[in-house]
């Protein structure tokens, strides 16, 4: 029998539960808070940790915190082990109450102010103990989290192709200009017609710049970006100011300062519901019936279904 007084395993599991979660966070507020528990609580499960192990795991960045060459060595190790239980024994609690638990769900940043808010409402009407930790946030970021096991859910636009994934629809891409714009006034417009234009783009990471770069060199002609810029409702400011045009989908909220002009060819993008690879629970199976159920979003070549049936109209012309 080993008396050295080392912890063992069940002792050591609440411990690395704090440490994966604020290794992946690289923040202990937000950390706690996603665990549920007060930041106090946090900081002295990791105080312990580190004791136990005689090695520091953290050093302070900014206002965060980043991990040491130990922590670094140690999260490698145990993020597959911490995640696998915190999935079985999420599995096994809603097995158990069918009408509980835990759906981690992600949606991009295109969408939001209307379509997801009332989809989560009508689904909270139908399953009000299910609880649902959302995440907003870019593409590929979204399906990072997908695959690590940090979402069960995501809604992607357009979706990976390394992930199962369920056809919504698709996104309708429009030109955005000032009203004040010279263009502001056309039904319709063809890419190269905005050959000189100065455009407002997402970084080169963001798939709805590469469509930019892709469709425009297939017009003959390279975007002339002036503005780079990651969040979408900045580039609609922008371009409401006249400082450029751009390639969006249409807001989900009315833009009085910004006119919407339809381009030539098919300038959409497909919307998936992806899930990660491994078995869901009986809550996230749930979610995903409820929103496959309840696709209507626009395809190239109809009209989109009536806002009744849950999706809306989001990206038609």
């Amino acid at each position: 029998m080993d008396d050295s007084g080392d912890p063992g395993a069940q002792a050591l599991a609440p411990l690395l539960a704090a440490f994966d979660a604020a290794a992946t966070d690289g923040h202990f507020t937000r950390a706690a808070q996603r665990l549920g528990m007060p930041q106090s609580s946090l900081s002295r499960r990791i105080r312990a940790l580190e004791q136990a192990l005689g090695v520091a795991l953290f050093q302070p960045v900014g206002r965060g915190v980043t991990l040491t060459p130990q922590g670094r060595d140690l999260h490698e190790h145990t993020r597959g082990v911490v995640r696998a239980l915190d999935d079985a024994v999420r599995r096994v609690r809603a097995d158990a109450d069918p009408d509980s638990g835990l759906v981690r769900f992600g949606f991009p940043l295109t969408l939001g102010p209307v379509s997801i808010p009332s989809l989560l409402a009508q689904f909270h009407t139908r399953a009000p103990r299910v609880r649902l930790h959302l995440v907003q946030a870019h593409g590929e970021e979204l399906a990072e989290q997908v695959r690590d096991g940090r979402l069960d859910l995501a809604v992607m636009i357009p979706p990976p192709t390394d992930l199962p994934s369920v056809d919504l629809g698709r996104q309708r891409i429009a030109l955005h200009v000032a009203r004040t714009h010279p263009l502001a006034t056309r039904t319709r417009i063809a890419l190269a017609e905005l050959a000189d234009a100065a455009f407002i783009a997402n970084p080169p990471s963001y798939h709805l710049r590469a469509l930019l770069d892709s469709w425009c060199a297939e017009a003959g002609f390279t975007p002339r970006v002036q503005f780079e810029i990651t969040e979408f409702e900045t580039v609609r400011a922008l371009v409401a100011l006249g400082l450029g045009v751009a390639l969006l989908p249409v807001a989900e909220v009315p833009q009085p300062d910004l006119a919407v002009v339809p381009i030539d060819g098919e300038r959409d993008r497909e919307i998936g519901l992806v899930s990660g690879d491994h078995r869901p629970t009986l809550a996230v199976a749930r979610l995903r019936e409820f929103l496959i159920e309840r696709q209507s979003w626009a395809t190239p070549a109809s009209t989109p279904r009536a806002a009744s049936h849950g999706w809306g109209s989001i990206g038609a012309p």
